[in-house]
């Protein structure tokens, strides 16, 4: 079983579509799970309001520093927290190319705040100057089918490890059709012989797909 460990960092005003996209993993996780694949998905309701060394933000950034794929959703704003939780994931790809991250940016915004409006802004300017262009979203459903499309292509890159399905598996081993081998040179007639092979003198026929032939 692989454990793929997501991040999911944004501000309080991203409630439902937090809860939301907790969903979508949830169910990603259940299809995939008989594949060998186990997704775990942090969000900061998840960990426990007491002190800790270093502070609560100093547990989110230990988990950010594990992760393996990490995902920003920023709608009119982009906090303190939530922009230092973007540098910690950033720094540790620098350092060791993962986490993988995801920039969204719902849209169009909905503030008249120039403050919040600044920092959505400011948070642009900066990954520009990485390189790291954001993905915009209009409602949850664009946000679910964008993500669930970069999660196959991790796997179709070998990131992560599908095992292959019940019908793939059965496929391979697939086994041949009986063969027969008749002499003569009078009419022949053959039933049932879908999958096989027929070997008639010097002449081999190769039956797939009917279930009835006549060779006159």
């Amino acid at each position: 079983m692989q454990k793929i460990t997501l991040f999911l960092a944004s501000s309080s005003e991203l409630k439902a579509d937090r809860e939301q996209f907790e969903i979508f993993i949830y169910r990603r996780c259940k299809a995939w799970f008989d594949r060998g694949i186990f997704l775990h998905l942090d969000i900061w309701e998840d960990f426990l309001d007491a002190m800790a060394p270093g502070g609560l933000q100093s547990e989110y950034n230990r988990a950010i520093r594990s992760c393996d794929l990490f995902v920003l959703l920023a709608y009119n704003k982009v906090g303190k927290y939530t922009a230092e939780e973007f540098r910690q994931a950033f720094g540790q790809f620098s350092a060791t190319q993962k986490p993988f991250i995801f920039t969204y940016f719902k849209t169009p915004p909905t503030t008249t705040n120039r403050e919040e409006l600044q920092s959505l802004w400011a948070f642009e300017d900066t990954l520009k100057e990485l390189q790291h262009y954001k993905t915009e979203y209009h409602t949850i459903e664009g946000l679910r089918e964008h993500f669930g499309n970069q999660l196959e292509k991790l796997a179709a890159n070998g990131f992560i490890h599908l095992s292959p399905t019940v019908d793939e598996t059965a496929g391979s081993e697939a086994r041949p059709g009986p063969t027969a081998t008749v002499t003569g040179d009078g009419n022949k007639v053959y039933q049932d012989i879908q999958g096989s092979s027929i070997n008639d003198s010097s002449k081999t026929y190769n039956i797939d797909k009917i279930d009835s032939a006549r060779f006159e």
